[in-house]
């Protein structure tokens, strides 16, 4: 982003990697329409997988400088963009700085915020995907596939959100700087379960990884993959759980591995889901903070927008 002209009428920005693949462009001026939000528009800004701190500084700055420039929404770059911006936030929600990552910028009364909503949307798509009472009744465990911004919020949900709670927690990455992170996390936010932390070179040592899993256990592709690039952190000899789940957090995209979940859901007795309903609440809940409105969780409203944004975005 550079040199980028002052917004003309109220903006909300979407940072990420593709972001004009995303149906976002399309549902978000049908939901401008349903919300009473008036002009408002959104801009996407595209950033390369751990791009340069600098640019991140440029994007943050323009926003919170630029009258029209409401707020944003981050994926991909959550734990990044907030290391190499968190002095520019005049101030930062609990989540964000207890889990070291943002992934909403929004204006109160001229000072920039900076929100973590992931535990807050990941736990809603999560508890949906996940009954109550699934955990204690199969001692079933939870394997994040990726140790990045979306795996800090799910695992710290898993913790802290809900009372069912997975017998263990697995977090597998191949960054071991990543995984030094959420331990981290893990560890000053107080472990509530049991956590294994998993170098994984590579899909093949995803799939040892999986193999050690209890029968019900939750499989969760936190890595992008599928989406900010192709393929999938598993082999397709992986083998998931038995009556177990296998969420892929992306919702376009090659979506191997949601591919390789389906072809053994009939065998396994597996729920495949992908992150429609995540992206669902990521938005509406960015969207609520940004532009100061009130759209509720469940219920008939909830329902209608999520109607609208299929709608919006077959088109």
């Amino acid at each position: 982003m550079t040199a980028s002209p002052p917004a003309t009428r109220p903006t909300l920005y979407f940072i990420g990697v593709t972001t004009g693949r995303s149906s976002i462009m399309t549902v978000f001026p049908a939901w401008a329409r349903a919300l009473g939000l008036g002009d408002a528009v959104i801009r996407g800004i595209d950033f390369p997988l751990h791009a340069d701190p600098a640019a991140y500084r440029e994007a943050v700055a323009f926003i919170r400088a630029d009258p029209l420039s409401l707020g944003a929404l981050v994926t991909t770059h959550k734990i990044d963009l907030f290391h190499a911006c968190r002095d520019l936030f005049d101030e930062i929600d609990p989540h964000a700085a207890r889990l070291d990552e943002v992934s909403c910028l929004s204006k109160t009364g001229g000072r920039l915020v900076g929100h973590a909503k992931d535990p807050i949307s990941a736990g809603l798509a999560f508890d949906a995907l996940v009954p109550a009472g699934h955990f204690a009744r199969n001692g079933a465990e939870l394997f994040s596939i990726g140790a990045g911004g979306a795996a800090i919020a799910l695992t710290w949900h898993a913790m802290h959100g809900r009372a069912d709670r997975p017998a263990r927690i697995v977090v597998s990455d191949r960054s071991p700087e990543r995984l030094d992170e959420i331990r981290r996390l893990h560890g000053e936010t107080g472990r509530t379960i049991p956590v294994d932390y998993v170098l994984a070179q590579g899909p093949v040592d995803n799939d040892a990884a999986l193999r050690g899993l209890k029968p019900g256990s939750v499989v969760v592709n936190a890595t992008g993959l599928g989406k900010d690039a192709p393929g999938s952190p598993l082999t397709d000899a992986a083998s998931f759980p038995q009556g177990g789940m296998a969420w892929d957090l992306n919702y376009r995209g090659d979506l191997l591995f949601l591919d390789q979940a389906r072809r053994q859901q009939a065998a396994r007795g597996l729920t495949a889901e992908d992150g429609w309903t995540y992206f669902i609440h990521g938005w509406t809940r960015a969207i609520a903070e940004v532009f100061h409105i009130e759209i509720p969780t469940s219920g008939p409203r909830f329902d209608e927008l999520s109607r609208i944004a299929a709608a919006a975005a077959r088109r």
